[in-house]
């Protein structure tokens, strides 16, 4: 009879999600306006502590499970006794909406990930869990109340003990990253880092800036956008860029091991039981994400700016000049633009998530005029640390003298590329087209370009000046030629950006 009401509860969260999001933009205007007053000309609203209803758990690596001592804000003495540390860094996480009205596993496993990276450090846990828990407008309108409660303990906070606000990074989730942000907002001066956290869509994709997280909330924010599928305000995450740089892990629409098919089998081995962690997968996947920069700092992930998605996707924004590259997470470098830099990569499904991106761009010869599209080919990479072979890939449009770019990647490191196979598969058993023309195609060289050691090499057929492509033929095989002098000179201004002084200092503002 549990297992069975279990099973009823997530299902009706399912449908509570979906509603919700339905209902959002014709019921959030009306219920947001009765807390629509965040800022007023007086300042007097920020010392009085009476009206503060989130509570502010110091948890310790030892119980992050568990909220044993409460930093009461009006209450110095609570400072003492739960032993905050004035001399090192403050994490405040601030969860986001929930249906159950209890912590997820993913708060504990952040705290965890947060204490093993930084020791000495203090975090936060906000729990706003009672306002959170409401029909999803109300807890969306309730996250400026709970941005002034966090506003009004960090002032406190820096007012009670001096404490620095340089010291100070919020992480906030879904609707917590809004709440983050209003905080910010409020605060006597500016925190400095906001980390947001797949920020939630629904009644925020339009709103403004004093309403949501924004770039003016710290001193530097970054955003993961892991869930923004669907039209604006209605995908879960929100779509448009609110921080100085912005991250589209898989261009941020849903993530790997969150698809319909893993969902099915999950559903046939465990049941119903895990179905609100299938519905959040890509949501949440924000926060495993930055667990996996804290945990696996050897296996750091690389984004990539780029103007979207299908640009990134055919490997030409794999560049790290003039901070076009950047590390995902907790190490990333601080740039602060003018403009938000939206940056994108591809990661594994499970962690750690880190991936190799390689740009491959080929120019096709054919004496005949030649023209397929949707055509399957693989690529085989060996490099001096190991191989990884048939790596699939479409090939949206195959021509004639036409040059093709497409990225492709690896969760393996093979080191420098040294020798390419490539084959064109079938795109069906039988094809007429095979009987009345021609379908090979003629390649002198290939180059690829690897995004995290940023070295280009060039790649010429084995065998004689053109290797011959044939559908449905053999794979034809390209060693690597004489590397171009520019790209080892660009790899190794990368690897000291990246490894060396210059990337530490622009760290040491952390």
């Amino acid at each position: 009879t549990i297992n069975n009401m279990g099973a009823g509860r997530d299902i009706l969260a399912i449908v509570w999600i979906y509603l919700a999001c339905v209902s959002t933009s014709f019921s959030a205007t009306t219920e947001s306006d009765s807390f629509d007053y965040t800022t007023t000309n007086s300042t007097d609203w920020i010392e009085d502590l009476t009206d503060i209803e989130s509570k502010f758990s110091l948890r310790t690596a030892e119980t992050p499970d568990d909220d044993l001592c409460y930093i009461v804000p009006g209450q110095p003495e609570t400072i003492r006794e739960c032993d905050f540390n004035t001399d090192t860094k403050t994490f405040i996480v601030i969860h986001g909406w929930t249906v159950t009205g209890m912590f997820e596993s993913w708060v504990r496993k952040l705290v965890s990930a947060l204490y093993e990276r930084e020791p000495t450090a203090n975090v936060i846990v906000v729990d706003w869990l009672w306002r959170a828990q409401q029909h999803y407008p109300t807890s969306a309108a309730y996250t400026k109340l709970v941005g002034r409660d966090v506003a009004k303990f960090v002032n406190w906070m820096q007012d009670e003990i001096n404490y620095p606000w340089e010291k100070i990074h919020l992480l906030g989730y879904s609707l917590g990253a809004h709440v983050a942000g209003i905080a910010g907002l409020l605060t006597k001066n500016k925190v400095q880092r906001i980390t947001g956290l797949d920020p939630a869509g629904p009644t925020f994709e339009y709103a403004d800036a004093q309403s949501t997280l924004s770039p003016d909330d710290a001193n530097f924010v970054d955003v993961l956008h892991t869930n923004t599928r669907g039209s604006p305000d209605r995908s879960i995450g929100i779509q448009r860029p609110v921080g100085h740089v912005d991250i589209y892990p898989n261009g941020g629409t849903f993530q790997p091991g969150c698809d319909l098919q893993k969902t099915m089998k999950m559903i046939v081995s465990t049941g119903f039981s895990n179905m609100d962690q299938i519905v959040k997968c890509s949501h949440e996947r924000s926060i495993h994400l930055f667990i996996d920069s804290l945990v696996n700092g050897e296996k750091q992930s690389m984004a990539y700016r780029c103007n979207s998605k299908d640009t990134f996707d055919k490997g030409v924004c794999l560049s790290c000049r003039k901070n076009r590259c950047n590390k995902l997470g907790y190490e990333i470098n601080k740039v602060r633009t003018r403009r938000s830099t939206k940056m994108y990569l591809k990661t594994r499904e499970i962690m750690p998530f880190k991936v190799f991106h390689y740009q491959v761009k080929v120019h096709f010869f054919s004496k005949d005029l030649l023209n397929f599209t949707e055509q399957p080919i693989r690529v085989s990479l060996y490099g001096t640390h190991g191989e990884k072979e048939d790596l699939a890939y479409v090939m949206p449009v195959m021509n004639s003298n036409t040059t093709v770019s497409f990225l492709l990647t690896t969760d393996v490191d093979i080191g420098d590329v040294l020798m390419v196979k490539m084959i064109w598969d079938k795109d069906s058993l039988f094809s007429w087209s095979d009987w009345w023309k021609s379908s090979t195609f003629h390649i002198r060289q290939l180059r690829i370009k690897a995004g995290e050691t940023q070295a280009r090499v060039f790649f010429r057929p084995k065998e004689a000046e053109f290797a011959y492509l044939k559908r449905g033929g053999d794979q034809v095989v390209f060693v690597k030629s004489k590397e171009d002098q520019s790209s080892r000179k660009q790899e190794r201004l990368h690897k000291l950006k990246m490894h060396g002084s210059f990337f530490k200092q622009k760290n040491d503002m952390d």
